[in-house]
């Protein structure tokens, strides 16, 4: 897969993001099967919870920040996954991603440019309504992950990401079900479940018009 410039990924981010988001169908590309518990994204009396998709440049060529959480945490420990956490009282979702952001990797708030949001995705087994924000850095920012909750920070190439050859598929059982998860493999770790499915609606946008 060839390298995507920072430049071109912002451009066709403002452009896909001004227009319908594509939704359900891009982030089931990813998507287990079947999941159990899963509720449409408009269903009440979820929590909402904010995820920062972060696009920064790597002597030009896009990059995104993903994060592995700490195997020491109570749930989804030693999963990659976005910066971000609940959305508390007050405040707005875009808000609500950069504090996270700040909180685990160290991301200075001030140099982010908020593009817009993906569409939100219910996750079961925390009972929260995630909502991914796209933010972009001109540079590559200082990160430093915070020891409790993050085991390391990934900075991965965009071009890894869309690069067919990575997807595998496991099969797992989990309460008796037979599940079937695609995934990516990224830096000795595995990208799957709710971040992935963010991630595959991302790249769904960068992909258009090619």
């Amino acid at each position: 897969s060839r390298e995507m410039t920072f430049r071109e990924a912002v451009q066709k981010l403002e452009r896909g993001l001004r227009e319908p988001l594509p939704g359900l169908a891009a982030q089931a590309r990813f998507a287990p099967r079947p999941r159990p518990g899963w509720l449409p994204q408009a269903a009440a009396g979820l929590r909402p919870a904010a995820g920062l998709l972060l696009l920064f440049p790597i002597a030009a060529e896009a990059h995104i920040v993903l994060t592995v959480r700490s195997s020491r945490l109570p749930s989804h420990a030693g999963q990659v996954s976005l910066p971000g956490g609940a959305v508390e009282e007050g405040e707005s979702i875009e808000e609500a991603a950069l504090r996270e952001a700040h909180e685990e990797i160290g991301l200075a708030p001030g140099g982010v440019r908020v593009l817009g949001r993906l569409t939100p995705l219910h996750i079961p087994v925390s009972g929260f309504l995630l909502h991914p924000v796209v933010g972009v850095a001109e540079t590559l920012p200082l990160l430093h992950p915070a020891d409790a909750e993050v085991e390391r920070i990934l900075l991965l190439p965009l071009a890894h990401l869309l690069d067919p050859s990575r997807v595998r598929r496991e099969q797992r059982t989990r309460d008796g079900l037979f599940l079937d998860i695609p995934y990516l493999e990224v830096e000795g770790a595995q990208l799957w479940g709710a971040t992935a499915m963010v991630c595959a609606e991302l790249l769904s946008l960068l992909q258009n018009g090619e």
